[in-house]
């Protein structure tokens, strides 16, 4: 039996059916991109070990408390991830200047290439698609794709500067 909040939901699903379809059709192409990308690094570091210097690229002073919320995990499993990316040269612990028991992650130059290497390679792929629809869609294009990254909660450019967080 479905509830009067769950035949509205419907309701909406329908009647942006074709909007719904848009974004998923959209949606595939940016996660195949993403996966290319994933791929390009995969005997180097698994995705969760991607994720967690893809995070630390991007936050200034990250503890393993972050990653671990960040990435939905116990601390001790992020404890293992972060041992391992250090073992392998991409990611180095520090002493937190205000909290000698709280330790900091950074990404050694080594973890900083790899990092750069995806994104640059997520960047080439998409503006390679870009390139391929007419100039007057690229640019009707690129308002929408804000805003939508905002109705799903991205943080713009601009508030993520003043939160500390970094754009790469």
């Amino acid at each position: 039996m479905s509830t009067k909040s769950d035949e509205s939901v419907e309701s909406t699903i329908d009647q942006m059916s074709d909007d719904v379809e848009a974004v998923m059709l959209a949606a595939r192409v940016l996660v195949a991109v993403s996966a290319q990308s994933v791929a390009a690094v995969d005997e180097q570091v698994t995705l969760p070990q991607l994720r967690v210097l893809v995070m630390v690229a991007s936050r200034d002073d990250l503890n393993l408390g972050s990653v671990a919320t960040g990435l939905g995990i116990h601390p001790s499993n992020a404890t293992r991830a972060v041992d391992r990316l250090v073992k392998a040269g991409l990611l180095d612990r520090r002493d937190d200047p205000s909290d000698r028991r709280n330790l900091v992650l950074e990404l050694t130059p080594a973890g900083r290439r790899l990092v750069d290497r995806v994104m640059d390679e997520r960047r080439a792929a998409i503006a390679g698609i870009l390139q391929k629809m007419p100039v007057s869609r690229r640019r009707s294009l690129v308002p929408v794709m804000r805003s939508f990254a905002a109705a799903g909660g991205e943080v713009s450019d601009d508030a993520v500067w003043s939160l500390g967080w970094t754009t790469g």
